[in-house]
């Protein structure tokens, strides 16, 4: 979708861009999809400050999606796009023929009106959720199951898709938006098409107050912080860190790997980092 630019009729908005919303059809959501949603500001369950710089930011609720797509054999229609403040992407809106409501992650291409169902005998067009092994080779596709009926979990935020590049006894190769090959099972289910609103990587915040709507709360540099605040801090005017980047904790903040291996790694075909099977 376009990206509105704006005269700069003041700092904040000299490079603030924003999305023209032109796709959005309706303003507000399905009620009986929508459900409270509570902020925890990067807090665990125990309350406990977990993830740093969030806090704050416009009061939401969260919109109910059908990540699943387990309504096989029944077509439903498009009655709405519209904005999901909790993601990235657009939402659809789909009318089932039985009187069922559901939200869909709308992908690029599908408009109001548009005939839409999921199961084996579903068309191959954007906006059909079939399984892997009744999709034909080199379609792209989105909202992927990585688990069969547990709903979609990979390929869900905007502009993105993996494409299908193989069939190999009961699995499948799948390249992601990462480069990553991966190996996932015949019988999980995912979506055909790549996901809407593709121009939201290029939407530049322009202001700080922006990000504040968002619920990011300020970064400060360590290098302007005091020696007992931070390692970066300290010295005279300007100065450099005098050591590698690391945490206000002193850990290591640039090539130590700090993810732990998981039994599903065995199935990566192709690692997603450079030189690395």
């Amino acid at each position: 979708m376009p990206v509105k630019n704006f005269k700069p009729t003041s700092p904040g908005r000299r490079y603030m861009t924003v999305s023209d919303f032109r796709e959005i059809t309706k303003s507000k959501p399905e009620k009986s999809l929508t459900t409270p949603k509570r902020r925890k500001a990067g807090r665990n369950n125990h309350g406990h400050l977990t993830c740093r710089h969030r806090g704050g930011g416009a009061k939401k609720r969260y919109r109910i999606i059908d990540f699943k797509r387990n309504k096989d054999g029944i077509p439903c229609r498009v009655a709405s796009v519209e904005y999901d403040p909790n993601r990235s992407a657009r939402i659809a809106l789909m009318f089932y023929a039985d009187g069922d409501k559901r939200y869909i992650i709308c992908p690029m291409g599908v408009q109001v009106g548009d005939q839409l169902m999921s199961g084996p005998d579903a068309e191959i067009r954007a906006g059909n959720a079939l399984n892997l092994k009744d999709i034909p080779v080199g379609t792209l596709i989105h909202n992927l199951e990585l688990s069969p009926n547990k709903g979609g979990q990979l390929v869900r935020s905007a502009g993105a898709s993996a494409q299908l590049m193989a069939k190999e006894g009961n699995k499948a190769h799948v390249r992601l938006p990462s480069g990553e090959v991966r190996l996932i099972r015949l019988d999980c289910k995912a979506t055909i098409g790549q996901v809407g609103n593709t121009e939201h990587e290029n939407i530049t915040v322009g202001k700080a107050g922006r990000k504040r709507w968002l619920g990011r709360r300020p970064k400060v540099r360590g290098v302007v912080m005091n020696p007992c605040d931070h390692p970066h801090g300290g010295g005279e005017a300007r100065s450099t860190p005098g050591r590698p980047s690391s945490t206000p904790w002193g850990k290591a903040a640039i090539g130590l790997r700090t993810r732990k291996r998981k039994a599903s790694d065995r199935l990566i075909v192709r690692s997603r980092h450079k030189g690395k099977k």
